[in-house]
């Protein structure tokens, strides 16, 4: 997510963090290259116009202090500015006093508003909020069908009606069983279009009316850049929205949408989508998505979500295991590495660790193919060669190969990994979590 804008506007600030001092002009050079980059990745030019001169304002004249260069300092002035920018502090739902919650989702056809809606129910669910889901499109074939699919995956409750064409009479049915039910929160997907028209806000005023929602959530697809923006202001104008959910976050978005839609609409984002599973709807947090643009790192939704996504047990297990004797096997390793999948693609995670850039990950290389040749090779040894990796000779290593569909030299390359991801575990150990200084980088954390 933001790849390109990240890389691009950390280069311009690089260019002035060695400054001893930041005058006019060095700032005002500085800010014509960052203004490139904004309108670049899809940012308005008012929007942009009006960051860079409150960034100018705050950042002339800037002088050293103790142990913080100005150019640091503007990094500073520009993670500020960005937080403003995206919405200050992160947007909860609001949640009525009395059962059950309701909450609109809508949005334009092909912004991904149902499978949303089937990813809210999966949050809420996991938060023990209750929800159930209303199908009120009544227009796109199969639009109830598919909702009906989300909500068995989920497994919380869905109220369909094939056939009806009164959605305001449908909707209310649809809260009345949630109420019988017994669930907290109703989550109403309605109606997209292929453009925003007056009959569609007609029938989105009448269910508003008639139903008082707690939420309007408006679904738009972060890919779309200024469209999203214009699309926004559209719903806001003339519904109110509380807050947007921006998906396919976790593709090639320039971030436009999501640096410009709560300027424009001062509806905040609360969630994003960054990805196709229905564990893949993140919190909008403003600041620590600035500190990811800013190369800062994201350690407080990394540390989130592995609690949400590793067995605790299990990781207790792992650490008593690191500092025994024997150490960890092939059979713990694989454990482990089955808890990393959980945490999502490689990739999102190692974005969340400061210090990483886009350009590294591109270098990297990563492949998630990888990882499952790794589990298959793990799978095809028996139980007594995963514990003791030392018996494994050449005809055993042949045999594992073979039985994985990989080469032995593939093999070879694992169980070497192994021993010396064994021998640095040992250490940890220890010294009470860390890792000694290596020769080619700093001192690695637990």
């Amino acid at each position: 997510m933001f790849d390109q804008l990240s890389d691009k506007l950390n280069t311009a600030l690089t260019k002035l963090t060695g400054r001893g001092v930041l005058t006019e002009d060095a700032v005002k050079e500085g800010l014509r290259e960052i203004r490139a980059v904004l309108l670049e990745a899809d940012v308005s030019f008012e929007l942009t116009r009006e960051f860079l001169e409150r960034v100018q304002a705050k950042a002339v004249g800037v002088t050293t202090l103790k142990d913080v260069r100005p150019g640091h300092q503007l990094v500073k002035i520009v993670y500020d500015e960005l937080v403003a920018l995206l919405g200050e502090r992160q947007a909860p739902l609001a949640f009525a006093s009395v059962p059950p919650t309701v909450i609109l989702v809508v949005g334009l056809q092909g912004s991904g508003k149902t499978t949303t809606a089937g990813k809210l129910a999966k949050r809420l669910k996991v938060e023990q909020k209750a929800p159930f889901l209303v199908a009120a499109d009544v227009y796109r074939p199969a639009a109830q069908e598919q909702l009906a699919t989300l909500g068995e995956q989920v497994d919380v409750g869905v109220h369909t009606e094939p056939g009806t064409s009164d959605v305001v009479k449908l909707v209310k049915r649809g809260i009345e069983a949630a109420s019988k039910a017994r669930a907290r929160t109703v989550i109403v997907d309605t109606a997209g279009r292929l453009q925003i028209d007056d009959e569609m806000m007609g029938e989105l005023k009448r269910l508003k009316a008639a139903v008082n929602p707690q939420e309007i959530l408006l679904v738009a697809d972060g890919m779309t850049g200024q469209d999203a923006v214009r699309i926004a202001k559209g719903f806001h104008d003339a519904l109110g929205i509380t807050g947007v959910i921006l998906t396919k976050m976790d593709g090639d978005a320039r971030g436009g949408a999501a640096l410009s839609i709560y300027g424009v609409t001062k509806a905040p984002i609360k969630y994003v989508g960054v990805g196709e599973r229905l564990d893949a709807l993140e919190p909008f947090y403003p600041d620590r998505m600035a500190g990811r643009i800013l190369q800062q790192g994201d350690i407080l939704s990394l540390v989130e979500k592995a609690q949400t996504t590793i067995d605790e047990k299990e990781a207790e297990r792992l650490a008593k295991k690191v500092k025994s004797k024997k150490g960890l096997d092939l059979e713990d390793f694989l454990g482990a590495m089955k808890q990393m999948q959980k945490m999502g693609p490689l990739k999102n995670v190692l974005g969340m660790l400061p210090g990483i850039n886009p350009a590294m990950l591109q270098a990297a290389k990563l492949d998630e193919k990888k990882l499952k040749h790794v589990e298959a090779i793990v799978l095809s040894m028996t139980p007594k060669e995963r514990s003791d990796p030392e018996i494994l000779t050449g005809q055993r290593r042949l045999r594992i190969a073979k039985g994985s569909g990989r080469t032995v030299q593939e093999v070879n390359q694992l169980l070497a990994q192994f021993k010396q991801m064994q021998k640095m575990m040992k250490i940890a150990g220890k010294t009470g979590g860390s890792l000694p200084r290596m020769p080619f980088g700093p001192r690695f954390p637990n």
